[in-house]
């Protein structure tokens, strides 16, 4: 068999035999890169399914905290500005003094009001046992007094009825005295008698003449006695009815008491709010933060309320984040919280839901839409919700700031 002319082409069917593997190639590749796809889109579907499932996010969200305006509680007069703009402060160190001179001076008047208060109320608080016994002793006395006076009247009546008595008894002897001298009288005439008997029957009718006379003038002064009795016994009982009032002059003393002991709480309440006053005069931070737009100076006269700084507090940030009222079927109050922080490079930190906001944002705006026109378009509502940080550790160097742009995602099953 002679030898074969390398130089001599393949035929046909060697042709078709020897490109078979690389015909192969190509379908194997497309066929590798159509099931890639497919994997990567299932995979990136059972992650969107999972993501959307599981937790809901928002990037309208930031970080929000107390903002507090610095203000003074007095009028007064700048001595000392102890901070500058953006410098960092503790809670409970000075910010700004005020002259305290004024405040000091009504101290001490108030003080001075006060002691002068308490005298006043020792004072009347001594009167009141005093006037109880004076006004005790005063109504016993006019009680006895009325009591020996209505006696001077008895004592006085019967010494005039026994004046009286004496009248008629009087008046008989000297109607007897008087017959027996007109008796004597014919006698003596006709010398039957002696006339010494006849002299001794007129003095007889004289003596009994005169003790007529001064019956009567007895019976006029016992009259006169009884009539000075019965005016003592009037005026015992004035006397009597006027101390009777005691009661109501312990009433009137134990009031006296009361308003000066009101006068007392009055001076003490002054005195208080003069000492609150004076220690205004020293302003503080009411907490940790950084002190911006400080617009106060030494020498400034500032009124009460008037703002001095603003004093953002960093101890104390959340996280308003707006979702949409579509995202907030299954999200409640507790659920975990992861949040990333724009300013940090997506840093990470823990939190929790701890509020779901009561509208939506456009109604708490200051213009709410009106739909009543008929022009109505549906638009997607959000719903402003807090989230807490729940681990301070994270944010011990306090790196967050209100105002911080951050992407809150929640886990919702």
């Amino acid at each position: 068999m002679a030898d074969q002319n390398p130089e001599q082409k393949n035929t046909p069917a060697d042709e078709q035999q020897l490109d078979k593997p690389e015909n192969l190639r190509p379908k194997s590749r497309k066929r590798f890169i159509l099931f890639g796809v497919i994997a990567i889109v299932l995979i990136g579907g059972g992650l969107y399914w999972w993501h959307s499932t599981f937790y809901e996010n928002t990037d309208d969200a930031q970080i929000d905290g107390n903002i507090i305006q610095i203000s003074s509680r007095i009028s007064g007069h700048v001595l000392n500005v102890e901070v500058q703009q953006n410098q960092s402060v503790k809670k409970g160190e000075i910010l700004v003094e005020l002259d305290p001179t004024d405040y000091e001076t009504a101290v001490k008047q108030d003080e001075a009001d006060l002691a002068s208060a308490e005298a006043n109320y020792e004072a009347a608080t001594v009167n009141v046992p005093i006037t109880h016994v004076s006004t005790s002793s005063t109504l016993s006395s006019a009680d006895a007094t009325v009591l020996s006076a209505r006696d001077s009247v008895a004592q006085a009546e019967r010494q005039l009825q026994a004046a009286r008595a004496q009248v008629l008894s009087a008046q008989a002897n000297y109607t007897k005295a008087k017959l027996d001298l007109k008796r004597y009288t014919s006698l003596v005439q006709k010398d039957v008698i002696s006339r010494q008997q006849y002299d001794a029957a007129v003095a007889t009718a004289t003596a009994d003449q005169a003790a007529v006379q001064q019956a009567e003038a007895d019976v006029q002064a016992y009259q006169a006695a009884v009539s000075v009795a019965h005016a003592k016994v009037a005026q015992a009982q004035a006397s009597y009815r006027n101390a009777q009032t005691g009661p109501r002059q312990v009433a009137i003393q134990k009031a006296k008491a009361d308003q000066a002991a009101a006068q007392v709480k009055l001076a003490e309440a002054k005195l208080q709010q003069a000492k609150l006053n004076l220690s205004y005069c020293i302003i503080r931070a009411p907490e940790s933060g950084i002190v911006t737009t400080k617009s106060v100076e030494v020498g400034q006269n500032v009124s009460i309320g008037q703002n001095m700084a603003t004093l953002v507090s960093l101890d104390n940030v959340w996280v308003t984040a707006n979702f949409k009222e579509t995202q907030l079927d299954n999200m409640k109050v507790g659920q975990p919280v992861t949040i990333s922080v724009d300013a940090y490079g997506g840093k990470q930190f823990d939190g929790k839901v701890t509020e779901i906001g009561g509208a939506t944002g456009s109604m708490l705006s200051l213009f709410p839409p009106e739909n009543a026109t008929g022009n109505y378009v549906k638009v997607v509502q959000r719903i402003p919700v807090r989230i807490d940080f729940t681990n301070p550790s994270q944010d011990k160097d306090h790196m967050l700031r209100p105002g911080m742009s951050v992407e809150p995602k929640v886990r919702i099953k």
